[in-house]
């Protein structure tokens, strides 16, 4: 379940904290998602006329390989489906997350998910106003910036 505006979980292999325009806090879980409900949002590549306000480009310069990437309303109970489907976010790469065009809700929770299901999760994101989300792990330590 989702805790704390902005939440970023603290990992074994994976540390992220969200550097943003607010304060971050942190709370540590480490469980995987639990079953996943439909999701308004996809990771893939979509005309310009499909675009909705709330898509986002989400970049990997962690380390590490994200096997899943979650996006759900803020006021969700459930994670949604993994927007990454079978594929993975590797080291380096950038993957454009769309949302169905009548899609309204302005805030967002994300959770990210390696190989072992080490989760990091950032609560309450305005993707209204947020266009790229990049994600960096640096001296033992880890971040994210968004524009």
């Amino acid at each position: 379940m989702k805790h704390l505006f902005l939440t970023a979980t603290l990992c074994l292999a994976l540390l992220l904290t969200a550097a943003c325009s607010t304060s971050p806090t942190t709370n540590t879980n480490t469980t995987p998602a639990g079953t996943p409900a439909s999701t308004p949002a996809v990771a893939a590549a979509s005309p310009a006329s499909q675009s909705a306000a709330q898509d986002f480009t989400l970049v990997n310069k962690t380390g590490v390989e994200i096997h899943a990437v979650y996006v759900s309303p803020h006021d969700a109970d459930d994670w949604e489906e993994d927007v990454l489907g079978r594929d993975t976010l590797p080291e380096g790469q950038t993957v454009d997350i769309k949302f169905t065009r009548g899609e309204t809700a302005e805030n967002w929770d994300l959770r990210i998910e390696d190989s072992k299901g080490t989760a990091i999760e950032w609560e309450n994101l305005n993707l209204l106003k947020i266009s790229k989300a990049t994600l960096f792990y640096e001296n033992g330590k880890a971040r994210a910036e968004v524009e």
